[in-house]
């Protein structure tokens, strides 16, 4: 009698273990959480919510993780998801974690779709730290433009790459989309893109959802551009890499304080980063759950009796991309 077999049938291997998965019930905490600030015109209130409901989840993680870089400097207040905070049990294996509760906590308070709740954690040591610096530029491409992408891409004038992404993609450059921030600061770059051909899809935050809606084959975006948080950054860093497309980045101070600030840590203005200067190596693990609807992800929806949460699971090391839709009834 044929039997079984036990092995993955891809590599003839055991699957291997997967704490991605447990990653995911803190972005389903947060976005929980949130879910019920929707639309209620508090962002604050939103956000310390989804902070405290991440932070909570991540305790109970056998881990011993500190966060990468928080969101303090660019939010101005402080929470238990700060630079260097441990998060974890206090046993198991030593992680970078890298966490954003809310990514568009104002999209939430008005009720707007496009909110995500996200976290990446990869071995010690393998993320970048951003700090000081609270704003970097960003380029970010999918897979079937990815090999084409070099550094000097983030100084050509815009029409310089939409005219390479447009070829590498087998498109002509008005088929392009691209995801800019709306922001008064990336007024000349919007005009510059739609001068170019492309059509533009502005989002008034969540540019963590705007780097996955590009690297991932089915979030219908083909370029992001702009200037946007540099904690942010380096979790789109993982979620790019981990679904094998591109991005490019530079600090970019926007004040003087933060000029100084980046001078005096001798952090290096000009440098291009690349995904593996963000987040190095393979064993990379990311989760989003969506809090209001995306294009890639459902929000939190209600039944009464129950809600349902919807949330996308990559792993570098191994190229899987899980969604996961889970029912958690309320007592």
């Amino acid at each position: 009698m044929q039997q079984n077999p036990t092995n993955v049938e891809a590599g003839r291997r055991q699957p291997p273990p997967h704490p991605g998965l447990g990653l995911v019930r803190a972005t389903e905490s947060a976005a929980l959480a949130a879910g019920r600030w929707m639309g209620m015109g508090d962002r604050q209130a939103a956000d310390h919510a989804a902070q405290d409901a991440m932070a909570e989840a991540l305790g109970f993680m056998p881990m011993c993780g500190r966060v990468v870089s928080g969101e303090e400097l660019r939010v101005g207040e402080h929470s238990r998801l700060d630079s260097g905070a441990p998060c974890g049990s206090g046993k198991g294996p030593e992680l970078d974690v890298e966490v954003n509760a809310i990514d568009g906590a104002s999209l939430v308070a008005e009720g707007r779709p496009g909110a995500i709740s996200v976290a990446a954690f990869a071995p010690p040591g393998a993320m970048w730290n951003p700090a000081p610096a609270v704003y970097m530029e960003k380029l970010v491409v999918g897979r079937k433009a990815a090999s084409a992408l070099g550094p000097e891409a983030l100084d050509a004038p815009p029409g310089w790459t939409l005219a390479l992404v447009a070829r590498q993609m087998g498109k002509d450059i008005r088929d392009l989309v691209v995801f800019i921030l709306e922001r008064s600061r990336h007024e000349s770059l919007i005009q510059e893109v739609r001068r170019a051909g492309a059509r533009v899809f502005l989002r008034p935050a969540g540019d963590i959802a705007g780097a996955i809606m590009t690297a991932d084959p089915e979030g219908g975006i083909d370029l992001m551009l702009g200037v946007g948080g540099a904690s942010e950054g380096l979790l789109a860093a993982c979620a790019v890499k981990a679904l094998g497309g591109a991005m490019l980045a530079r600090v970019a101070p926007q004040d003087e304080d933060e000029r100084r600030a980046c001078a005096e840590a001798e952090l290096d203005l000009s440098r291009v980063l690349t995904c593996e200067d963000m987040v190095a190596g393979n064993d990379v693990f990311f989760t989003a759950t969506g809090i209001t609807d995306t294009t890639l992800l459902r929000g939190v929806r209600y039944h009464g009796d129950y809600v349902d949460t919807q949330s996308l699971v990559l792993r570098m090391d191994t190229g899987t991309r899980r969604l996961i839709s889970t029912e958690h009834r309320l007592k």
